[in-house]
């Protein structure tokens, strides 16, 4: 792609404002800006898009969310006159452009003859899963950067099953983008005829209200201590109104939210980086839920699709949990109080991506429960559990993944922070009732199935060196990796680019069940496990990196040499 040529292009064509023209302008002395912004198109995959909000090719803009919405729409009208009538629901979060770019892809569907359902207001995104299968419609988009910095905005693309599209229909939706030669082929029509021919239709608290009495349907117990205080904070993002709504309605008496992260904020002025997996997000939480005496903090990201919380320990001081212990105690709570009750299925199933942790896996096998994994993304954990719907062989309880995703339930196909947020009060609730907190769950657990500890290790390499620096770290470590780390001797590893299993004990290889994708995972003979994967959001290589000792010190020391070992292997790649 000859970048330069590109942004003349953009530049001197009319088709584009004089406002994205200008901003060009101010670059025209950057030859490093400019090649950046131009010297690809942003990627649209299994993920959407996601990028700095500009102008420019490679920015997420108007011009880039018409385009992509023109290919999505060249592949529905492929499908005939009903799938054009099903239509397409779009839902948008409270970042810089988001209404505009909701507005941008409705009025594209429809002057291709394709219904909009538009929401009203800013929406958790998996209230569009929830409205995809309640509509039945084709298709869903959400306009979300989820907990990227201000900077950034994105779109992902749900299909019929409420789920985020799989690379069979990502693939021929990017070969109609590709397609696409001139913006000047790009569909338009008035937001005004658009309503007149009953293309674009708005919607909101019909649907919001059929979503929140299906996320109480979930709730496990009543017996519990519903004065527990708690205290939230929905990062200025989407959570807000739901959370707290559906918590109420749950008879919470004691739900007190961070003033200064209540209401919509694009700038995230308060904690720069909305992501609630980061413990600094926590900032204004903690000192409120000290002022107050809050046995538990809970953070929903600014799409509402992620829950992270903080225990009050015995000294008055507040832990985190990641999303590996999180997800464990919700999986907990889940099957006891299923038993307990008799509605615990004997053909249930719990969904984990590959990368994350065993925990939750063991209690399962304590209940009965099988749990299978899946590549990273909730549209591969709720793939899975399509499968599952369309041959009734297994019956969905919980899908989760370390970074901080969980949901239950079959009426949203996608993490859910909201369904996340109510059993999380649950069971924080039932355990008080039982005089623990959930660390002493957490403990408890352990001790009865071994000290499982992780470690996430994210190394950012940004540009076009960092993309091609990543590259040559997973081919250094495909060709040659370490076959002992410590005590522990490697056992078996799997290379999904390849799609194949090596057995080091038997000396066999075999298919992989899971498709392939740029991961490898090595596995030690004493349970401790490791795997490295690229981004595929963000410019990172990824190193997620477990142990299970005798011990906590024990896991972390496993840990600690593990990071050495793998670290040391990638650092030396230049």
């Amino acid at each position: 792609m000859d970048y330069m040529k590109v942004y003349e292009e953009w530049l001197n064509n009319e088709y584009f404002d004089e406002e994205t023209r200008e901003e060009l302008r101010s670059i025209k002395d950057n030859p490093k800006e400019i090649e950046d912004r131009f010297y690809r198109n942003l990627e649209f995959g299994t993920a959407g898009l996601r990028g700095k909000i500009a102008a420019g090719t490679n920015r997420m803009n108007k011009y880039i969310i018409a385009k992509v919405t023109q290919g999505l729409a060249d592949f529905i009208v492929e499908r005939g006159s009903e799938a054009m009538e099903r239509g397409v629901a779009i839902a948008y979060d409270c970042r810089h452009h988001s209404d505009e770019f909701a507005k941008t892809a409705a009025l594209v569907l429809a002057a291709n003859g394709i219904k909009a359902y538009l929401f009203e207001s800013l929406r958790p995104t998996p209230v569009l899963s929830y409205t995809v299968r309640r509509l039945k419609t084709i298709s869903g988009i959400v306009v979300t950067a989820s907990h990227n910095p201000r900077e950034y905005n994105g779109y992902k693309v749900y299909w019929e099953d409420g789920a985020q599209i799989l690379s069979s229909i990502a693939d021929p939706i990017l070969e109609k983008i590709e397609n696409i030669k001139s913006f000047d082929e790009i569909k338009k029509i008035s937001e005004e005829e658009a309503k007149d021919k009953g293309l674009l239709k708005i919607i909101g608290k019909e649907i919001d209200d059929e979503y929140i009495e299906k996320v109480k349907e979930l709730s496990l117990r009543d017996d519990i201590d519903k004065n527990v205080k708690i205290v939230y904070t929905p990062l200025n993002g989407t959570g807000n109104i739901p959370v707290r709504r559906v918590l109420k309605e749950r008879g919470f008496t004691n739900i007190i939210v961070v003033p200064e992260q209540e209401n919509p904020d694009p700038d995230f002025t308060t904690v720069g980086y909305p992501n609630p997996e980061d413990t600094k997000a926590f900032k204004y939480a903690e000192n409120l839920g000290k002022e107050v005496g809050a046995e538990l903090l809970i953070a929903t990201d600014p799409d509402c699709d992620r829950l992270a919380i903080m225990v009050k320990d015995k000294n008055g001081e507040y832990v985190a949990f990641n999303g590996n212990q999180t997800g464990a105690i919700l999986i907990k709570y889940i099957l006891e109080s299923k038993k307990e009750k008799g509605t615990l299925p004997s053909n249930g199933a719990i969904i984990k991506s590959l990368v994350t942790g065993d925990m939750g896996k063991a209690i399962g096998e304590k209940y009965g429960i099988k749990t299978f994994e899946t590549l990273t993304g909730f549209k591969n954990i709720c793939g899975k559990e399509n499968e599952f719907e369309i041959t009734g062989e297994y019956k969905f309880i919980f899908g989760y993944e370390e970074s901080i995703g969980y949901v239950a339930g079959d009426f949203v196909r996608d993490k859910d922070g909201v369904i996340s947020s109510m059993l999380l009060c649950e069971a924080v609730a039932y355990y008080k009732t039982l005089g623990k907190s959930l660390i002493n769950v957490l403990n408890e657990t352990y001790e009865e199935l071994g000290y499982y500890r992780e470690k996430l290790i994210s190394v950012v390499l940004e540009g076009i060196e960092g993309q091609q620096r990543i590259s040559r770290m997973m081919k250094a470590y495909r060709k040659e990796f370490p076959k002992q780390i410590g005590e522990a001797k490697l056992i078996k590893y799997i290379d999904l680019e390849e799609g194949k299993e090596y057995d080091l004990i038997s000396n066999k290889e075999s298919d992989s069940e899971i498709p392939k994708s740029n991961v490898l995972k090595f596995m030690l003979d004493d349970e401790s496990w490791y795997a490295v994967r690229p981004s595929g959001t963000e410019p990172k290589i990824k190193i997620y990196m477990y142990s299970k000792g005798k011990t906590l010190e024990d896991g972390q020391n496993k840990l600690k040499v593990m990071e050495e070992v793998i670290m040391g292997k990638l650092n030396s790649v230049e």
